[in-house]
């Protein structure tokens, strides 16, 4: 998909007429008097977090944001296969890969050694592992992934929208026994001249801080962030440009003998380009803006770098100045390490707020979302009264320790990126080994949730190998019973705040009398102990808080759909209709067999139970029932 070939555009490239391309919903009127959440920032962590809630129209949500609009353009652009797995449950992944550029191989440039004032291609590697996710590393605005979850939020029942032009003022939290209490009371400043910069107060249940490094939630709950700056200042720069460089739409890491490195981003439309370029080293408390730097003296700066290739900048379509820092702060909500036994989290931070990165390895807008998807499931569970509020000590727990991770994975990695000078000689086979080694960081699959109340130990992982406890649910092509449709397993995944359970059958008939999976269908549909029958409310449909999915062994025409246990295809709405996308097969015909590519265990089978927010909790027996049950009812509440 080609666009910007006669100047940068912002908004959707596929509406004819630029002036229609940014549509600007907002809330109109003012802030409501009480909330169950106010996220503050619209953010890529504060629009998931949206985004999410805006499923459950039960919960009322409030965001609110500085700013007098939506983003247009500029800020982070690379989003990694894990984020477009999310980007699935949301829906709109195939809308992200349609208008991305697609990032498929990554190249490394050094001094020539026979004249090192010019650069040579040293290495060629493929940006991402075969079989690590299906779907593939991209470039794509920040802003474009804004309006994603902004249509996701306006399509919802919900029908939630920000209110723009709001400045947090200050929050104060009251003592609450009910955790149902409308603790957090905030005011806003309408920041917009119309309004007359009047005050606004807003009472809430929970309060999520996703408005950035220097994040006013953060203060107020008396948090702060700690690290050091690499004390290096680096441009960042899109830009319509003619070069002879042959590799400009290639992902492509330069260092040069003198003048230091270059990081070259291809962009979405097939023209526009990012350049990320070192810059100076700045003196110890320094502040990259007393330099002065220019938009011309990045460009200067590039091109000395490329030698002998020529950069012509035609247009600039965003341009910042930065300094490289991994900051992190040691918790992310309002309650003290010394008070989580007896006190429960009312404020959350989120993103930028609680973590910052280095740009180039292309985590910080990853890594917000998923701390968005982690928290906002949770939120969603508590509010509608499935799980005990005790859960939410969970998010900081898990989140904190997953940034500590990236942001020491980040520091390297920037480290090995920064010039000659730093690393006493550029050294291209270093850097190239580091970017192939570690490439399950910048694709977002690295995370691994510690063995806790949501993630169960390791005791049965032998049965699912390659379904490991505490990572995300790594999906596989299957074909779906019913109707002999190709999808991927993982796919039956949305982000609806629902646990999965996907049941591998043995190899027996699954259909027969005594089979294992009719004996797990009989405990689930009609066993007093079944968690689905515990934590699903009178009247839900059966699927509507845990979502049972079976897979077999045989080859789809070898099974009869209608003679499967009654709960795997479940009648529900209020017609009784029957869900019939509930059990899948091996793709035999296309050599993709989800039993051996995951290792799952031919003869015994097994439960792999998956989080809402994607992640393998549990790897159980197929025939564990208390196991399962003893599970879910560690956090969530009965229904009934």
């Amino acid at each position: 998909m080609q666009f910007h070939l006669n100047g940068f555009q912002p908004g959707d490239p596929e509406i004819a007429d630029p002036a229609a391309r940014v549509q600007a919903p907002d809330a109109a009127g003012g802030v409501p008097e009480e909330v169950d959440v106010l996220i503050v920032g619209c953010g890529p962590a504060g629009l998931t977090l949206a985004a999410q809630l805006s499923q459950f129209p039960d919960i009322k949500t409030c965001i609110v944001e500085q700013k007098p609009g939506r983003l247009l353009v500029g800020q982070a652009d690379g989003i990694a296969c894990r984020t477009l797995e999310m980007f699935h449950a949301f829906g709109f992944s195939e809308r992200v890969q349609k208008e991305a550029c697609w990032i498929n191989e990554t190249t490394f440039w050094k001094p020539d050694a026979r004249r090192p004032e010019a650069i040579v291609r040293s290495g060629r590697v493929q940006d991402v592992e075969d079989g690590l996710s299906e779907f593939p590393h991209v470039i794509l605005n920040q802003a474009r992934i804004h309006d994603a979850f902004l249509d996701v939020m306006r399509k919802s029942s919900a029908k939630l929208a920000p209110y723009y032009n709001r400045r947090v003022l200050d929050l104060q939290v009251e003592p609450a026994v009910d955790a149902a209490a409308h603790a957090v009371t905030v005011r806003l400043e309408c920041v917009d001249a119309a309004e007359g910069n009047k005050v606004e107060t807003i009472r809430a249940r929970y309060v999520v801080g996703c408005d950035g490094a220097r994040s006013t939630v953060r203060k107020s709950i008396g948090r702060e962030l700690h690290g050091d700056s690499a004390n290096h200042a680096w441009g960042v720069m899109d830009v319509l440009a003619v070069t002879d460089f042959p590799d400009i739409r290639f992902k492509s890491l330069i260092q040069s003998a003198n003048d230091g490195s270059l990081l070259i981003i291809p962009r979405e439309g097939g023209y526009m380009v990012r350049i990320y370029v070192e810059l100076a080293k700045l003196d110890i408390g320094e502040r990259v803006a007393n330099r002065n730097i220019t938009a011309d003296d990045v460009i200067a700066k590039a091109q000395r770098i490329l030698k002998p290739h020529t950069l012509d900048v035609k247009e600039i379509a965003w341009w910042s100045v930065y300094e490289i820092g991994q900051r992190l702060t040691d918790k992310f909500d309002d309650v003290p390490e010394a008070e989580v036994a007896g006190r429960l989290p009312r404020i959350f931070i989120a993103g930028d707020a609680c973590h910052t990165h280095s740009p180039k390895a292309g985590q910080g807008m990853n890594v917000s979302m998923q701390d968005a998807f982690n928290l906002g499931w949770k939120l969603a569970a508590v509010l509608r009264k499935q799980c005990a509020p005790a859960l939410l000590h969970s998010y900081s727990a898990e989140r904190q320790a997953v940034a500590k991770e990236l942001i020491d994975f980040d520091r390297e990695w920037a480290g090995i990126l920064a010039s000659a000078a730093k690393m006493g000689g550029a050294d291209s086979a270093k850097t190239q080994d580091y970017f192939v080694r570690h490439g399950r960081y910048t694709a977002g699959t690295a995370t691994h949730y510690r063995p806790s109340l949501l993630t169960g130990a390791a005791s049965h992982q032998h049965l699912a190998a390659g379904l490991v406890i505490g990572t995300r649910f790594h999906s596989a092509p299957v074909i779906r019973l019913a109707d002999a449709k190709p999808v991927h397993l993982g796919h039956a995944a949305q982000a609806d705040g629902r646990f999965r359970i996907y049941a591998f059958s043995p190899a027996e008939n699954p259909a027969a009398a005594g089979s294992a999976i009719r004996a797990l269908c009989n405990f689930l549909g009609e066993s007093r102990e079944s968690p689905i029958r515990r934590h699903t409310p009178s009247g839900a449909d059966i699927d509507s808080v845990i979502d049972l999915r079976a897979v077999f062994q045989q080859d789809h025409r070898q099974l009869a759909v209608e003679a499967m246990p009654p709960l795997l295809l479940p009648r529900k709405g209020r017609y009784g209709l029957i869900d019939y996308e509930k059990m899948f097969c091996p793709d035999l015909k296309s050599g993709n067999d989800v039993f051996a590519m995951r290792g799952i265990d031919r003869k015994a089978g097994c439960l792999v139970v998956v989080r809402p927010d994607q992640y393998v909790a549990n790897v159980l027996p197929l025939d564990d029932f208390a196991g399962l049950a003893s599970y879910f009812d560690a956090f969530m509440l009965r229904a009934n």
